[in-house]
């Protein structure tokens, strides 16, 4: 299998979808790049399956026309967005590059009312000189923000990489974890410095580290109503007043003398891990600035696990922090290979599932848990989403996404607190058998229930309101 980095598991980004925003849009600067020496005067975006189904509401059409513009997810101010939106949108115009042209948004991009064998997210890009059609791309957006083209993934420079500890697999992890007599995150620091020295790898866990936090914080600061037409009230902000007795904060570090002079009864604790997840994916959803972990719509379970750890367990640095990451990442990239972490693949197991197993995993290890338990903790994570569908109401990526993230989150250390107690080597299922189970019921899934808003509460909400 190709070595994946955990850097291509963790990436930032904009809301409010990893697999209908971020995937497009690094689509179309694929695109773009490919338009440099072409002359063209017109091109059009078609979307296929879930991507037109939900797309309108995963902004995927306003991806695909900042991509093409040129804009990269990872530096765009995000309040700049709404500006950029209106001034091409109003305009008919799109700059390509150097390269002027008429583009109309409602025309230009192709919502198809129909799927695509070559994936549930498929986009086909084509761009017409004088009618005549100059160029063809066929993309996929596979989850978490990958993507290939006519079947090769793209995502990374790791092709042909052999990394000293190899993995594809559980069973490979912990056999690596003995030979070097170390953790998990002792192998995969291993791995990851085939890609780049011990110093750049910790500068780009504490970016990742510092995006969370900042997105935690904005979250619990922000109030108002979620774009798109629900009237999804942000619940954050209030909960965080309320968990801080309204202690005034006006910054980062007053938020967090704030949360930690709060008080720590198991009720105060279970309802700040709700607070930072709900504050990640209202951000989410509001096209903010997010880490995808693996994906945007589960983009809250692991900095709500991480905070829990930083705010109420034993802390003492930020290796500690970084070790979370390395270790949740890993379990990211197993599931990644030997499953999916698409929605429009697997349901939403293979989102805050998947999440869900990383975060705990993260948790066990710098809880002081054995490389047995950590697999422990990830598998039963899993084992208590699998057959979770995706049915995203209108489309959105809120109800019921963003209180799915809070649920991840409790799971997951209660799967580490399990694993903690437990004896692996008594357990029955092991997270290699658990990946393939998530697969397995990914495949025999009804194609409704993924991503696609015509099952579930994505179907039946409209008929209770047009019963009320």
């Amino acid at each position: 299998m190709e070595a994946i980095s955990i850097f291509d598991i963790f990436k930032i980004g904009i809301g409010p979808s990893s697999s209908h925003t971020l995937g497009p849009w690094k689509a179309s600067q694929d695109f773009a790049e490919k338009l440099v020496d072409i002359n063209f005067d017109k091109v059009q975006i078609h979307l296929f399956g879930s991507l037109s189904k939900t797309g309108k509401g995963h902004a995927t059409d306003l991806a695909v026309m900042l991509g093409l513009a040129g804009y990269d997810p990872i530096t765009i101010d995000p309040n700049e967005i709404g500006s950029i939106e209106k001034s091409i949108v109003d305009s008919s115009i799109l700059r390509i590059h150097n390269q002027e042209i008429i583009f109309i948004s409602s025309q230009d991009v192709v919502f198809e009312d129909k799927n695509h064998i070559r994936h549930p997210n498929t986009l086909i890009y084509r761009a017409y000189y004088q009618g005549k059609k100059v160029l063809d791309e066929m993309y996929a957006s596979v989850g978490g923000g990958f993507i290939e083209r006519e079947l090769v993934e793209m995502n990374s420079s790791n092709g042909g990489i052999q990394l000293p500890y190899p993995i594809n697999s559980g069973k490979d992890l912990q056999s690596h974890c003995n030979t070097i007599k170390g953790s998990v995150s002792d192998v995969v620091i291993l791995n990851e410095m085939y890609f780049g020295n011990a110093e750049m790898i910790h500068e780009k866990i504490d970016d990742l580290l510092s995006t969370m936090l900042e997105c935690v914080y904005r979250g619990c600061t922000t109030e108002g109503i979620l774009p798109g037409g629900l009237e999804v009230k942000r619940r954050a902000s209030a909960l965080s007043k309320k968990l801080t007795d309204n202690v005034e904060y006006n910054t980062l570090n007053e938020w967090i003398d704030a949360v930690k002079a709060s008080p720590k009864d198991f009720n105060s604790i279970n309802k700040w891990v709700s607070c930072f997840a709900l504050a990640v994916n209202e951000e989410n959803a509001s096209l903010s600035r997010v880490v995808t972990s693996p994906t945007n719509g589960a983009a809250g379970v692991i900095p709500a696990v991480l905070l829990y750890f930083f705010f109420f367990c034993d802390y003492e640095g930020l290796e500690m922090g970084r070790r979370f990451m390395l270790t949740a990442g890993e379990i990211g990239c197993l599931f990644k290979k030997n499953a999916t972490i698409s929605a429009a693949v697997g349901g939403c197991q293979a989102e805050i599932g998947v999440s869900s197993a990383m975060a705990a995993a993260g948790l066990t290890e710098v809880l002081g848990g054995t490389p047995e338990q950590v697999m422990m903790a990830a598998e039963i994570a899993m084992e208590h989403h699998l057959g979770l569908t995706c049915d995203p109401i209108g489309g959105l990526v809120q109800i019921p996404c963003i209180e799915r993230n809070a649920m991840g989150a409790m799971k997951a250390i209660t799967a580490s607190n399990l694993a903690l107690t437990g004896d692996p080597s008594s357990a029955i299922v092991t997270l290699d058998t658990v990946i393939k189970t998530m697969w397995d019921t990914a495949q025999d899934m009804n194609g409704k229930y993924k991503e696609t808003s015509e099952g579930g509460l994505a179907f039946n909400l409209p008929l209770v309101m047009a019963n009320c």
